[in-house]
């Protein structure tokens, strides 16, 4: 299917998912309902050649009020090291470890996030990644952590696993309401928490949270499975492969 037809599909299931998920808000009365699209079982699955893929999310709310879109990957912990020349040498001066740090992280609006919240609600929701709290849980050094902070950001946006700019929540109708997210190729594996939450007068009326699981299929998964389970053993194969893979091409060269 080309890209053409694949986005025209997605705004069809949308729709149509929308008017369903409408009917059923105002029959139930809830404030915001959403959901995700276009990502079977709420799971993005990695095979080989992935190139990365997007994700449509989208919803209904009851009433006036903005949406803004929150996705969140596994919480990991990271170390961010300074590399200083010594005597010629470029070596590891100094290193903070940050830890609950989402792997993944991303942000869409409605409208930009400072207009519809107040700055102190946003870092204590960790609402965009100038509130994104990055505690340190160790430091080999006194001062300087804003530093090694802003490393840690800058690094993570290259890498595409944080989003530079905030997304654009789409309404319709002042009703139904969509947004795309672009997970890369190096997305990391494990369980997301995307929150939705319905805005109105400067607070959070409605918040809902969907679920979505990254991994990896087929031989891939496999042999990710048996790194991590059977570790000791999987570097013992890579070491025998190796060596018989130097064995083999050493025969090869003495015989041309």
């Amino acid at each position: 299917m080309t890209k053409a037809g694949r986005s025209c599909g997605l705004v069809v299931a949308w729709l149509v998912l929308a008017m369903v998920l409408l009917g059923g808000a105002a029959a139930a009365q809830e404030p915001l309902i959403a959901d995700a699209s276009n990502s079977p079982n709420y799971r993005v699955e990695i095979t080989t050649g992935f190139v990365g893929t997007d994700v449509v999310y989208f919803g209904a709310k009851e009433g006036p009020g903005d949406v803004i879109v929150v996705i969140r990957g596994p919480i990991l912990d990271y170390s961010v090291r300074r590399k200083q020349r010594v005597a010629g040498i470029w070596i590891n001066t100094d290193k903070v470890s940050f830890g609950d740090v989402p792997s993944f992280y991303a942000v869409a609006s409605s409208r930009p996030l400072d207009e519809l919240l107040p700055r102190s609600l946003r870092v204590q929701q960790g609402i965009g990644l100038d509130a994104l709290d990055l505690p340190t849980v160790k430091s080999e050094r006194e001062g300087d952590i804003d530093s090694f902070r802003s490393a840690l950001l800058r690094l993570k946006e290259q890498s595409g696993q944080f989003a530079r700019e905030v997304g654009k929540v789409k309404i319709l109708g002042d009703r139904l309401f969509s947004t795309t997210v672009h997970f890369p190729a190096n997305v990391p594996t494990g369980s997301y928490f995307v929150t939705v939450m319905l805005v109105r007068d400067k607070d959070i009326v409605s918040a809902q949270q969907v679920h979505l699981e990254v991994g990896k299929i087929g031989a891939d998964a496999g042999i990710y499975e048996y790194a991590h389970i059977q570790s000791a053993l999987y570097g013992l194969t890579a070491i025998a492969g190796a060596l018989l893979a130097g064995w083999a091409a050493h025969l090869v060269f003495r015989m041309i």
